[in-house]
Parts: C-alpha cells; sequence; structure tokens
C-alpha cells in the first residue's frame, strides 16, 4: 500500500514538471484576438480608482479585454448609450433603469452588480472648518451634485 502512494506521488510530480513548460509557454506565440467591451460611466469617481490603474496597466487586455472607458456625465446618457448599443456596460445608480422601467421601456437595463457599499460624494467648502457640524450648513448655499445625477435630491 504504501509503494502505491509512493508510485502515485512521484508519477504526480513527473507529470507536473513535464507539463509546466507547456503552460509556460502556451499562448506566448498566439497573438489573442481581444474582445471589444465598451463601459460608460457615470461620472470620474475616485471609488473607481482600481478601475483606472487595471486599464493603464493593460489588465484588461491580459485577460483579452480591450476595454474603452467613456464618461457618459449623467445616468440618463448612461442609459441611453447602454440601450442604444454604443455602451455594453454602464456604470450608473439602479434609478436610471428603474425610470425607464417605470415608463414602459420594452428593453430595460439589467442591474447586475453593486459598485460601492457608500456614496462616493465629498462635502468641500472654500474655507476651513475645523469643528464642522451639519447645522453649519443651515442657511448656505450647498451645490448638490452635477446635471443629470441624483445627489440633488440630498
Amino acid at each position: 500500500m504504501r509503494n502505491k502512494k509512493w508510485i502515485s506521488a512521484a508519477a504526480a510530480v513527473v507529470l507536473a514538471v513535464t507539463a509546466l513548460p507547456f503552460t509556460v509557454t502556451a499562448g506566448k506565440n498566439e497573438e489573442k484576438e481581444l474582445t471589444k467591451v465598451t463601459l460608460n460611466e457615470v461620472a470620474h469617481s475616485i471609488f473607481y480608482a482600481p478601475q483606472y490603474v487595471a486599464i493603464e496597466e493593460g489588465y484588461f487586455a491580459e485577460e483579452g479585454l480591450d476595454l474603452t472607458l467613456v464618461t457618459g456625465f449623467g445616468a440618463d446618457k448612461v442609459l441611453t448609450a447602454l440601450i442604444s448599443g454604443e455602451a455594453d456596460i454602464g456604470f450608473m445608480g439602479a434609478e436610471a433603469s428603474i425610470y425607464a422601467y417605470q415608463e414602459g421601456a420594452t428593453d430595460p437595463a439589467v442591474n447586475f452588480a453593486q459598485l460601492t457599499q457608500r456614496a462616493g460624494n465629498f462635502l468641500v467648502a472654500r474655507e476651513e472648518m475645523p469643528d464642522f457640524k451639519w447645522e453649519d450648513l443651515k442657511g448656505k448655499k450647498v451645490l448638490g451634485g452635477r446635471k443629470g445625477g441624483m445627489h440633488i435630491s440630498m
């Protein structure tokens, strides 16, 4: 019984060692045809920084994707690009697809992933406010987002 285990282990090692050169060179000589994918994002956000790094470092290409990134500047425009076929994937809030569905869209967008756990919004001021409290905003004018975005409803 002990000899069978030893022989099986030795055979596995020999097989792995002989197969290793083939796995290392596989695909090196072949030019992989990349799949074109257009991603339309609602806005540039610090929360998408890992994606921007992956694009710049060529990680999508390594996985066989020729990724084109487009900024739609509003969920309404991202959804339009998605439904019209200009984009394959749209990064936007779920509200745009819900509005389209409620309006009777025959080919609504499918929400399939959550990108972030929290909104990527920042509250900034012209002057430093070391002991800031939300009450400090009473009577102030606050710019609440971008055209086409949902953050205005805050």
